[in-house]
C-alpha cells in the first residue's frame, strides 16, 4: 500500500472515532436533562385546603337557646339547644364540636371582687389549665347584675382520635346574689366569632 493510501485510512478511522464520541456525549447530556425534569416534578406541593364558610368553632347565627336550671336551683341560664349535656363534680357542661358552656353553682359568703378573683381563682386556673395565658380580670354588667369576668387562653384536651389539641379562648363569669355564686365558663377555639352567642348566654342569667 502506498504511503498516500495509509494516510487516507488513518484519517478515516480518526474521523469515525470523533463522530462516535460526539454521539455518546450527546446521549449522556439528554439523559441528565431527563433526571432534572423528573426531580422538578416531584418537588411540587398540593394547593392549600379550601376555606370553610362555617368553621366548626363558630356558633351559627340562627342558634336557638333554651333555659336551664341547675339541680340546686337558685338561677336559670340560657344554653344552646341540642348541645350534649354532661355533669361532673357539681359542674354541668353543654358542648358541641369545639365549644362548651360550663355552669357551677355554689355558696359564697361575700361577693367576688377583681382583687379576690386575682388572688384565688386565677392561680387555681393557672395550675389546672394547660399553657394558661391570662387576658384580663374586669367588672362587667349583665342583666343579672354585676359580675367579675376573667378572659384567658388555654390548650384544649387532646382529641381522642387525632391526639391534636386546640388553642381555646375562655370567658369566665362569676355572679353573686344573696349568698349564692354562679360561675359561667364559655369556651371556644381562638379565632372563632362567638362574641354574640357568648353575650346571649352571659346576659341570660336570672336569679330565682
Amino acid at each position: 500500500m502506498s504511503k498516500r493510501a495509509i494516510l487516507a485510512v488513518t484519517a478515516a478511522v480518526a474521523l469515525t472515532t470523533v463522530v462516535v464520541a460526539g454521539c455518546s456525549g450527546s446521549g449522556g447530556g439528554s439523559h441528565s436533562g431527563s433526571k432534572a425534569t423528573s426531580g422538578s416534578s416531584s418537588a411540587q406541593r398540593p394547593g392549600p385546603a379550601p376555606t370553610e364558610s362555617n368553621p366548626p368553632g363558630d356558633i351559627p347565627d340562627n342558634q336557638v337557646y333554651v333555659a336551664y336550671r341547675p339541680p340546686a336551683g337558685g338561677f336559670t341560664v340560657k344554653v344552646p339547644e341540642g348541645w350534649a349535656r354532661s355533669s361532673a363534680h357539681g359542674t354541668t357542661t353543654f358542648s358541641d364540636k369545639l365549644n362548651k358552656v360550663e355552669i357551677l353553682r355554689s355558696s359564697a359568703g361575700t361577693a367576688p371582687t377583681v382583687q379576690s378573683v386575682k388572688a384565688g381563682m386565677v392561680p387555681a386556673l393557672r395550675r389546672q389549665a394547660s399553657h394558661f395565658s391570662l387576658g384580663s380580670v374586669t367588672t362587667v354588667h349583665r342583666k343579672a347584675g354585676q359580675a367579675i369576668r376573667i378572659t384567658y387562653q388555654t390548650d384544649s384536651a387532646p382529641d381522642p382520635v387525632t391526639g391534636k389539641a386546640v388553642r381555646d379562648s375562655v370567658e369566665r363569669y362569676v355572679f353573686f346574689h344573696n349568698g349564692r355564686e354562679a360561675v359561667l365558663t364559655l369556651t371556644g377555639p381562638t379565632g372563632a366569632d362567638n362574641v354574640d352567642p357568648w353575650r346571649v348566654v352571659s346576659d341570660s342569667v336570672r336569679w330565682q
